[in-house]
């Protein structure tokens, strides 16, 4: 299998970021494979507090910064999830004078070592990560709906779902939509849903339900189908999770992973920097 690259676009407060690191946690869990999570959000970075990485000695803001810098050494690994992170910096001065173009010959580092590699973008116009847009394969577009009224929901999709899906069209990009943040008693989701498959002609591949856990979960530093993987927002996102597994490699994949395997890929871990980095 290739290394599949997906880029996670959307709105802010839509839960890009959200969405990134838990379905970072699924894909390992079901795949078994190496996966790694990219901040590409370079000025407001926060996808290392969802695995309570609040201060890194190294971030992507050191590598981007300084192209001599062994890119490897902005990785850290979530031992309790098993996933790989490249956490931004929280010090505003570390964004100045930043070259966002740089980030496409990092991200093709990693493509060298890890299965799967999501990379979170920015809000809106994801101009940070678009030089990225050329090494992966799909497009998430984050689509929430708590904070649009019943009347507008139509002009808001067509107005967000349409934009970012020209972006990805012109990359060449496979594009998908998850709805975050759904109320039950919202009535009119299948309308939603019809809207976006049949008008804009992009698959919903996931409705994950408005849970208070995932923000508890945030608050302990954990993705929330690690945290609370019985809970109806985890639920869903395992469902979406399993909707893409399909989606990406167009049938039904197996845990590949034993223990030869892991073996292996510990010591590969070990070895990586000094055999990717010259």
């Amino acid at each position: 299998m290739r290394t599949p690259g997906i880029v996670i676009t959307g709105r802010g407060g839509a839960g890009k970021t959200t969405m990134t690191s838990n379905l970072a946690v699924y894909f390992r869990k079901r795949l078994q494979r190496d996966v790694l999570t990219v901040d590409g959000d370079l000025y407001l970075p926060k996808l290392g507090f969802h695995f309570g990485l609040y201060l890194p000695r190294i971030s992507l803001h050191d590598v981007l910064k300084d192209p001599s810098l062994n890119p490897f050494k902005a990785v850290y690994h979530d031992e309790r999830t098993g996933v790989y992170i490249v956490p931004g910096s929280p010090n505003l001065y570390d964004v100045l004078n930043l070259d966002h173009r740089q980030l496409a010959r990092v991200v093709w580092e990693f493509k060298k070592r890890y299965d799967i590699i999501i990379v979170d973008s920015p809000v809106g116009i994801p101009f940070d990560t678009l030089s990225t847009f050329n090494l992966v394969d799909y497009q998430l577009i984050i689509v929430e709906l708590e904070r649009s009224p019943i009347y507008s929901v139509e002009r808001m999709i067509e107005n967000e779902v349409v934009k970012l899906k020209a972006i990805g069209d012109e990359f060449g990009l496979k594009v998908g939509v998850i709805l975050n943040k759904v109320r039950e008693a919202r009535a009119e989701i299948g309308g939603v849903i019809e809207l976006v498959e049949g008008s804009i002609g992009v698959p919903v591949l996931g409705v994950v339900a408005l849970d208070e856990r995932v923000p508890m979960a945030l608050n302990e530093g954990l993705p929330v189908v690690e945290a609370y993987p019985k809970c109806r927002a985890s639920v869903d996102i395992q469902e979406a999770g399993e909707n893409l597994v399909k989606w990406m490699f167009g049938r039904k994949v197996e845990k590949q992973e034993g223990f030869f395997q892991s073996l292996f890929r510990t010591v590969r871990e070990f070895l990586n920097p000094y055999l990717h980095w010259e």
